[in-house]
């Protein structure tokens, strides 16, 4: 049964309340680009309760996946409320008691709650409001009273406990916009570098993921999925199963196929015996010419820039350079199988998921089970590491499924191929680019186009299918309806890292770009794609910046210029230019206009450095990154030595946090760059293990890693989950060139490529000296 908030903190020995009246309709919007929901964000109640105990519980609609948001959250409430952080409990994405924040993603965790709305503004008016409370319990002004550890001292030294003054009891008060945030240079808790609140219980096995949750009487489920892309059901032979021990139901509903079994073995023994024939799907386009069919397809066209006079000042540049980037598609490949667990019963359901998208995943499996949304309970309770769109809400949903087929508690976990076949891959991708030189070297136009594969997404609130779920159960997911561009029009929206950071960025009269060329096209062409696809860490960004860090770095070559200097020139952005800057200085930059490799002798293995540098959606965290990289000449494989990386994120939360997050975005996009690619033949998805699905081993010997954190006066907090991985793939690939004057443009860098590339170098080095 869904528990109400108020039935939830009675139990917990507070009555902080706040319910929105009336039934909410689906289409009625509130913040965040969520639906209103029966808790009011705009309400200090719906944020924070203060115990008896003196316990500050505080609800937050973000949740830690992995990327350490749990601890900073918890930071952050301890700092505003000036208590040790033992006393703050953290509730993360339960849709009976926290507010609806969306989605966790985009490294939007911190710009939401860490500036001067939601939990922060939260705790600075709980703060207020104490203060306020005290001065009159105490008979003195509010300015001459202190904060200490939850305790508030008058000028006399008489004093009060937060927990005296309203312990559970609720404020009745809305959040107050001009409460005022405590100044970080007096911070004591945020900004420290406090261990993760998890670390122990990770590190010894107790950490209790969504694989560990148990209900009484709960069943076991698999899913049965299709061969192939397009496949349906035909015919469904259920004795082909009538052996299983403890089987308790196949469940068959449109093209969805699942079974549930008295145990795991049991559903997994089911899933792989039942005998399902299906109608073929058509064939799948041939991996080896995907590109070029991707670039023929009907496409969504949109212009994020378009000056107008892109051809012209093309053909008057002194010389113009051309170039083709390649992305593949890339997954999650988390290390668990996504697991969750549903009990749905005719009065209500409750969903215990690792999904990023708590009241989302709530409205889908409220549609899918016919239900009301607010007879659904979602429960967010951490699975395998994602950072984007993994097997997680799908499970959620399958799980949902088979429960109320059998009326009784299933726990649904994926087999690694059901993991790795299905997912929301990360998007394949063209980019082509075109730049004019002048005869100083100049970039004076640069025009750029992108194909980007595209079917799915998050299922968000009515997509449910966006996910493979879904459309087994005869949902459409979200369309991708061809059309011509229009001209743009509004504001620069650069999200997607499309317009590259060296474009002046001009849109109806505004240039927000940050660059100095003003002679500017960027035209995306979205495509429908034949797997399904999704948030993948970086999203796009990755694959724009790519392509578009790249390209400058052959502009750089071409206007035989040092790549620093050279972006330097073309950028006009300071925050891209204090973290430019700071990397070159850290890594020791020494500027010169060739590649190395035209100033050494051929060796078995060569050395070279390489930059890339973003604006991460244009506003959202600033970093540059230089990489050092090895490359063996005979065998062509590319081992990176070291990286530097500058990172402007504004006021950091936690040092130790941000770094690992660096750390580890850097390790993901090496991965990325070097070895991740699906494959796949005519039928289906072919990488669907750890055998056919290639990432860099555990024994990888990592490179060292030097972060250097710019932090500028008076800006907002922005995210950085996201940022340095978004660098890594371009810079590795300028370091490539640098080392052996053979560019790279299609990722992954594997050692057959770069055989490849130098093979081709030698070739044109030969046809220039005849």
């Amino acid at each position: 049964m869904t528990h109400s908030r108020r039935e939830f903190l009675i139990g917990c020995g507070s009555l902080i309340v706040s319910f929105r009246a009336g039934v909410l309709s689906a289409q009625d919007r509130g913040p965040f680009g969520t639906h209103l929901s029966h808790i009011d964000p705009e309400k200090l109640d719906s944020w924070l309760a203060v115990h008896s105990d003196g316990i500050i519980t505080a609800y937050a609609g973000k949740c830690d996946f992995g990327q350490g948001i749990f601890t900073a959250q918890s930071q952050l409430i301890a700092e505003e409320l000036c208590v040790p952080i033992g006393r703050v409990k953290l509730i993360q994405c339960d849709t009976s008691v926290t507010p609806d924040q969306g989605t966790t993603s985009g490294s939007q965790s911190t710009p939401t709650n860490f500036n001067s709305e939601n939990l922060a503004l939260a705790a600075a008016t709980a703060r207020e409001a104490l203060l306020s409370l005290a001065g009159k319990k105490l008979g003195e002004p509010v300015e001459q009273l202190t904060l200490v550890d939850g305790v508030i001292i008058g000028k006399m030294g008489r004093r009060v406990r937060y927990e005296e003054l309203i312990g559970n009891q609720h404020f009745n008060l809305p959040l107050s916009a001009t409460a005022r945030r405590r100044s970080a240079a007096d911070w004591t808790v945020l900004g420290k570098p406090i261990p993760s609140l998890d670390r122990t219980a990770l590190m010894t096995g107790q950490f209790e993921f969504v694989h560990h949750v148990r209900v009484a009487g709960m069943l076991h489920g698999r899913v049965v999925r299709l061969p192939g892309m397009g496949a349906t059901v035909a015919h469904v032979d259920e004795q082909s199963v009538g052996n299983v021990r403890g089987l308790v139901k196949v469940v068959v509903r449109k093209d969805f196929v699942g079974v549930v079994a008295e145990t795991q073995y049991g559903a997994a023994l089911a899933a792989r015996q039942l005998a399902v024939q299906w109608n073929p799907g058509p064939e799948l386009p041939p991996q080896r010419k995907f590109f070029d069919y991707l670039q023929k397809q009907p496409a969504r066209d949109l212009l994020s820039v378009d000056s107008g006079d892109i051809d012209a000042q093309l053909a008057a540049g002194s010389s113009v350079i051309r170039a083709r980037y390649t992305y593949p598609y890339q997954m999650h490949g988390s290390v668990g199988a996504s697991c969750a667990v549903a009990d749905v019963k005719p009065e209500g359901a409750t969903v215990w998921s690792a999904t990023q998208s708590a009241y989302p995943t709530r409205s889908i499996v409220a549609k899918l089970l016919d239900m009301p949304p607010d007879k659904v309970r979602v429960i967010y309770v951490r699975g395998s590491g994602c950072y984007g769109l993994n097997g997680a809400d799908a499970a959620s949903f399958d799980a949902a499924i088979l429960s109320q087929a059998v009326g009784r508690p299933v726990r649904l976990q994926f087999s690694r191929q059901d993991e790795m076949m299905w997912e929301n891959l990360g998007s394949a991708c063209v980019v082509e680019h075109r730049a004019a030189l002048a005869q100083d070297g100049r970039i004076v136009a640069w025009d750029r186009e992108d194909w980007v594969a595209s079917l799915g997404n998050r299922p968000g609130y009515d997509q449910p299918g966006n996910v493979i779920t879904g459309m087994l159960l005869g949902y459409e997911p979200e369309p991708i309806e061809p059309r011509s561009a229009k001209p743009p029009a509004g504001e620069l929206r650069n999200q997607s890292n499309t317009v590259p950071s060296y474009f002046a960025g001009c849109v109806g009269g505004s240039c927000d770009g940050g660059g100095t060329i003003r002679s500017e096209r960027a035209l995306t062409h979205t495509v429908r794609s034949p797997f399904f696809t999704g948030p993948l860490r970086s999203p796009l960004r990755i694959q724009n910046t790519f392509a578009n860090e790249c390209f400058m770095d052959e502009l750089c070559a071409q206007a035989k210029s040092d790549p620093v200097d050279f972006r330097l020139q073309h950028l006009e952005n300071s925050r891209v230019i204090g973290v430019l800057r700071a990397a070159a200085k850290a890594a020791g930059w020494q500027a010169r206009s060739l590649a190395r490799a035209a100033d050494i002798p051929r060796a078995h293995t060569v050395s070279g450095r390489g930059i890339a540098c973003v604006a991460y959606e244009g506003d959202n965290g600033y970093a540059a990154l230089v990489a050092e990289v090895d490359v063996d000449l005979e065998t062509g494989s590319v081992r990176p030595k070291r990286f530097v990386i500058a990172l402007d994120c504004g006021p950091i939360s936690n040092p130790d946090g941000l770094r690992n997050q660096t750390e580890g975005g850097i390790l993901q996009g090496m991965s990325r760059a070097l070895v991740e690619e699906v494959t796949w033949d005519e039928k289906r998805v072919t990488s669907a293990d750890w055998e056919t699905y290639n990432t860099l081993y555990l024994d990888y010997e990592m490179p060292a890693i030097e972060t250097v954190f710019v932090t500028p006066p008076n800006v907002p907090a922005t995210g950085a989950g996201e940022t340095a991985i978004t660098v890594t793939p371009a810079s590795i690939g300028n370091a490539i060139f640098d080392a052996t004057g053979a560019r790279l443009r299609d990722l992954p860098f594997t050692p057959a490529r770069v055989k490849a590339a130098l093979l081709d170098r030698a070739h044109r080095d030969e046809k220039a000296q005849v």
